[in-house]
């Protein structure tokens, strides 16, 4: 029986900047994992109400919960606590960069399509795990900034019809505020960390199964590999993981987050100002903001669409992410396996629809800091809502089109450079009097980047 490790060694793995980006948030995870270890060991998942008696003396006094008091300790009184919390912090947000960016790594070069299709279930499941550790992460202070987030989601799972109330009730045990510390500690120390590592470990399986795929050149096929041996890449990649964790050190060292002091407790009466979600979930908080406030009554109870509504897109939106690959495979009939990566500009139906995606995230995102944007600028907030209204309908379909365009002409003009040459600059006089520029031509090796993916077979929404 073959086993993916079987002959590691004489294993080649390509050698391309893009394809560091599963590693780095892997080696985040495992900084995430050391830091969270020893914050452990001082921080109590409490809310019982004690006096702070600190030295940090603006809170000196004031009533908090034993959670937001420990925290308040490592910051302090810890050696090398205040460091080993953002360096935490710091790892988590590296970690989710890196994912998103190697998911779209593998949509943008059809790494998805067969045999990888689980790899980008995986991928996927990663990173939807990790946003659900970063939450449950950000909420164990029990600071103001963590209570209002945790204010929003009973709100919003308070307004969801049917299941909404008893999700509520199942999370916060009753009535909001309450002790959701006990369900949200176990599940940030425990569960989804092991569901991680179960993911990391089916992502390497996975990845050892197949061929590595690697991106098109002279003298790569579909048949073989042209890199560096496994021993070259392991050294490699035990360099990537120092510089990953000299880069966390680094931000924690001499950038602050997450300066729970300066919010204070967390109180139900009160809400923050000036502070939005995190940068990975403010497509969420944005959702909200641009949805309508329309309100109906069915069977005695009020159905909002202003929660409902976007509840629905937003998990319509990540679905789809998740079963694209099925989606295009279904379309074009494409059942072939594929071990050479394309370049965007060769797929432009795909690479249309994989920036109208970001479009439409992105706008969500921008909306979530509309509050922001109208204090820095002087501008009316409802004006730049309205604004945003707009762009989520029409921005997606606009980038579709204008990236298709975009990547037609960029296929053209690489077909020019292919047969003419390349610009030298030098304009010469014909016998006749005209005037031509001098080209040089290009060699074998960049001909074939710009032209030889040409000859592949010709997928959805190629021309």
């Amino acid at each position: 029986m073959h086993r993916p490790w079987s002959n590691l060694r004489a294993r080649v793995f390509p050698d391309h900047w893009s394809l560091l980006f599963g590693q780095i948030a892997f080696y985040s995870f495992i900084v995430i994992v050391v830091s969270g270890v020893i914050l452990t060991v001082y921080y109590e998942p409490s809310v019982d109400p004690v006096g702070y008696d600190g030295p940090y003396a603006p809170l000196r006094g004031v009533e908090m919960s034993r959670a937001l008091d420990s925290t308040m300790a490592i910051s302090f009184e810890v050696r090398g606590g205040l460091l080993t919390r953002q360096v935490h912090h710091w790892a988590t947000l590296i970690m989710v960069a890196a994912i998103t960016l190697h998911l779209l790594r593998l949509f943008f070069t059809a790494g998805f399509r067969r045999p990888r299709r689980m790899n980008w279930l995986v991928v996927f499941g990663i990173l939807t795990v990790t946003l659900a550790a970063a939450l449950t992460g950000t909420s164990l202070p029990d600071d103001m900034a963590s209570g209002t987030s945790l204010a929003v989601l009973d709100g919003v799972l308070q307004a969801t019809p049917v299941v909404g109330s008893a999700i509520s009730a199942l999370l916060f045990g009753g009535q909001f505020p309450s002790d959701v510390l006990s369900w949200f500690y176990p599940l940030h120390i425990v569960v989804l960390p092991a569901v991680l590592v179960v993911l990391f470990v089916a992502a390497a399986v996975l990845a050892l199964r197949h061929r590595p795929a690697q991106f098109t050149g002279p003298g790569r096929t579909e048949d073989n590999v042209v890199g560096r041996p496994a021993t070259v890449a392991a050294v490699k990649s035990v360099g990537l993981f120092c510089f990953v964790g000299g880069v966390a050190i680094l931000m924690a060292a001499t950038a602050t987050i997450n300066p729970v002091w300066l919010y204070g407790p967390a109180d139900p009466a009160n809400a923050s100002a000036g502070v939005g979600p995190a940068w990975y979930l403010a497509f969420l908080d944005g959702s909200l903001r641009l949805a309508p406030g329309w309100e109906f009554v069915v069977g005695g109870k009020t159905i909002s669409l202003a929660v409902l509504l976007p509840v629905t897109i937003c998990t319509l939106f990540l679905a789809l992410v998740a079963i694209y690959p099925f989606i295009e495979e279904r379309l074009t009939g494409d059942r072939n396996d594929h071990h050479l990566l394309q370049r965007p500009r060769n797929n432009p139906t795909r690479t249309g629809i994989g920036v109208a995606g970001v479009t439409f995230y992105g706008v969500l995102w921008a909306a979530a800091g509309a509050d922001t944007m109208a204090v820095l600028f002087h501008l009316s907030v409802n004006s730049l809502l309205r604004l945003f209204q707009v762009l989520v309908i029409l921005g997606p379909p606009a980038a579709l089109v204008i990236t298709r365009r975009i990547c037609l002409g960029l296929q053209q003009h690489d077909a020019q450079i292919a047969v003419h040459g390349v610009e030298t600059g030098i304009v010469v006089r014909q016998p006749d009097g005209g005037y031509v520029e001098q080209h040089r031509p290009v060699d074998a090796y960049r001909r074939w980047q710009l032209v030889g993916a040409s000859t592949e077979k010709k997928t959805a929404g190629q021309p």
